[in-house]
């Protein structure tokens, strides 16, 4: 797809917008048209055929299941193609995941900042209204706590190079 062509049709669908609201709802329903979108050629990719062409081999498409994921932008709601023989392996959003991995970034941050397990919980809901645990805050921050103390304590050179550059601009 060509730039001209998402340019016009993002015009068109921009047509409808009358509030920040509208706004947030169309991104929503665009990021779910794109990753379902993306799950469902990863899924044609795995049986070697696209959708209503001939099959081939035994294994074959065999419908959705429903699964809601949490985004920084909120609660999205995905319909997940499988197949007959469950061998299908999404890579965009993988089995079990229920969250999108830049939110561990976030959270992480939050935590780096002062913040506490329940100031996060209710960051997220104030400004994404989506449920986060208070433990599963916990088990993202456990998951590098070993990696920053083994930061904090590892060994230090005796000598650090260092170069400062200053610079005043006058004009004349």
């Amino acid at each position: 797809m060509d730039e001209a062509t998402i340019k016009s049709m993002a015009a068109e669908l921009a047509k409808g917008l009358k509030t920040p609201e509208d706004l947030n709802q169309m991104t929503a329903v665009f990021k779910k048209f794109m990753i379902e979108t993306a799950l469902n050629t990863e899924l044609s990719d795995h049986l070697g055929y696209e959708k209503h062409q001939p099959k081939k081999g035994s294994n074959s498409r065999n419908g959705f299941s429903s699964k809601t994921i949490t985004t920084q932008d909120g609660q999205l709601a995905l319909d997940i193609p499988r197949d007959r023989e469950g061998s299908f392996e999404p890579q965009i959003i993988k089995k079990h995941q229920t969250r999108i991995t830049s939110m561990d970034d976030q959270i992480l941050s939050l935590y780096a900042k002062g913040m506490t397990n329940r100031e996060i919980v209710a960051f997220f809901k104030e400004m994404y209204d989506a449920d986060v645990s208070a433990s599963l805050i916990s088990k993202v921050t456990d998951a590098v706590i070993e990696q920053v103390t083994e930061w904090q304590n590892r060994a230090l050179d005796s000598l650090y190079p260092v170069v400062y550059l200053d610079c005043i601009v006058v004009k004349v």
